[in-house]
């Protein structure tokens, strides 16, 4: 795209002169936002409460860990994210580096096993139906039954319906194995809670689209040196800011501009996008009256948590697979990408949604995963961890009911425009729908200034 900053007659940038745009928050949706419109030409100020960028999916440091604040997974399908990670690590580094890429592979519990195959779409999915392990005939045929139904009725569900709903047909056995666990795994919602059409919206772009967009991306890095960090350096380098360790208390309009307010100082800026987690967007947007059917549907969502357990061993950990299933409890999902010295000694056992081990002492709750890690994995070597780390996100993402009401990324008022993953209107809450939130924002501002 051509300098469309300097086309427009951007002001010269600092940290305290009228900037382009604000942006408030320094996650995912901010930073897809800050790049589309650095790469645009437009001065760029992104301001982030945490000294740690990413939001969301970043990276933390407790004791002696450090880890990300909840194991994420990428899939091929997600082009936007995938196309944003390698713009701004395109002069520094290969993506490959970054993010370990595997065929799809559903493997555990026990001998059960669903790999994609290496041939061209829909077939790479029906084969690996067909051939899954531990199946019966009569369940690999209703495997295949159902992504018929669905593709011949176009990806699409009735507006109220859940995915059990959408599930009735399918054996019981299948659901445990397969469908329930992708639900939360995509949805982090339990499939008598998830939406029916949401569900299908994952499944069509990445199990029933080409053979590339089923691959899981594991990734390599901490969450933060993967995106944001990267994405804060483009922005530094087109003339922008990424002012970390500062909270933003207020927005205000005033003669033209934007004025976002600190506590220590005031900042000015043409336009702003606010792209926090939808309860601080609410707060930022209360006195402004246009975004009161925005706030409104904001403050219906209601939330899952994500519990990750992270433990290191003295040795390096070796799985079958970066990614397995467990059966049992109280763990859903085993992360162990097998990297480098570092990452290979440290797996992560992900729990979706709300659930009993809530309840469960931190200590308790370790035990218990990894009693369970010895059950579900005959050659695991029994050896205790030194050093874990339980981390919970009580409102990691919204639920992804059916019909759920929520406003659209874009412009919300008058030089005012909104980002999130709890804006895209098909997808839930993941770092696909925060980075296309972003790219859609920012593409919407840039709209409405071409035609101002």
């Amino acid at each position: 795209m051509e300098d469309l900053g300097a086309w427009l007659g951007r002001p010269s940038a600092t940290a305290t002169a009228v900037a382009d745009v604000a942006i408030i928050g320094g996650g995912w949706s901010g930073f897809a936002a800050a790049v589309t419109l650095a790469d645009a030409g437009l001065t760029v100020n992104v301001f982030e409460a945490s000294d740690t960028l990413g939001g969301r999916a970043r990276r933390v440091a407790i004791d002696t860990m450090t880890v990300d604040n909840g194991q994420h997974l990428l899939l091929g399908a997600y082009r936007d994210t995938l196309a944003l990670i390698e713009r701004v690590h395109r002069d520094e580094t290969r993506v490959d580096s970054l993010l370990l890429r595997t065929p799809l592979q559903l493997s555990g519990p026990g001998r059960f096993s669903l790999r994609a195959r290496n041939l061209p779409a829909p077939w790479h999915m029906v084969t690996a139906l067909l051939l899954a392990s531990d199946c019966s005939i009569g369940e690999r045929i209703a495997m295949v039954a159902a992504f018929s139904r669905w593709k011949s009725d176009g990806w699409t569900a009735p507006a109220t319906a859940t995915v059990a709903r959408l599930l009735a047909r399918q054996p019981s056995t299948l659901i445990e194995r397969i469908w329930s666990p992708l639900c939360l795994a995509a949805l982090n919602t339990p499939i008598e809670e998830a939406s029916a059409q949401v569900y299908l919206n994952v499944l069509r772009d990445s199990l029933a689209s080409g053979r590339a967009a089923s691959d899981l991306m594991i990734p390599l890095v901490d969450l933060s040196t993967l995106f944001p960090e990267a994405a804060a350096r483009v922005v530094e380098s087109a003339g922008g800011a990424v002012l970390r360790g500062t909270r933003v208390r207020s927005i205000e309009r005033t003669s033209g501009s934007i004025v976002i307010d600190t506590g220590d100082a005031v900042h000015r800026a043409q336009a702003a996008i606010v792209a926090t987690a939808p309860w601080q967007a609410t707060a930022l947007l209360d006195r402004h009256g246009e975004a009161k059917p925005a706030i409104a549907q904001i403050r219906s969502y209601r939330y899952q948590p994500i519990c990750t357990v992270y433990m290191r061993f003295d040795d390096p950990i070796t799985v079958p697979f970066p990614m397995l299933q467990l059966g049992g409890g109280p763990g859903q999902w085993l992360f162990a990408p097998n990297a480098d010295a570092d990452l290979a000694q440290i797996v992560a056992v992900v729990i979706s949604a709300d659930g009993p081990y809530r309840a469960l002492e931190r200590d308790v709750l370790v035990q218990r995963v990894c009693a369970q890690l010895e059950r579900n994995l005959p050659r695991w070597k029994a050896q205790p961890p030194i050093a874990t780390q339980v981390i919970v996100e009580r409102r990691a993402t919204h639920s992804a009911t059916p019909g759920r009401a929520h406003p659209a990324a874009g412009r919300i008022g008058d030089g005012l425009y909104l980002a999130g993953d709890h804006t895209d209107p098909d997808y839930p809450a993941t770092l696909e729908a925060a980075c296309r939130s972003g790219i859609r924002a920012a593409q919407s501002l840039i709209a409405d200034r071409l035609a101002g």
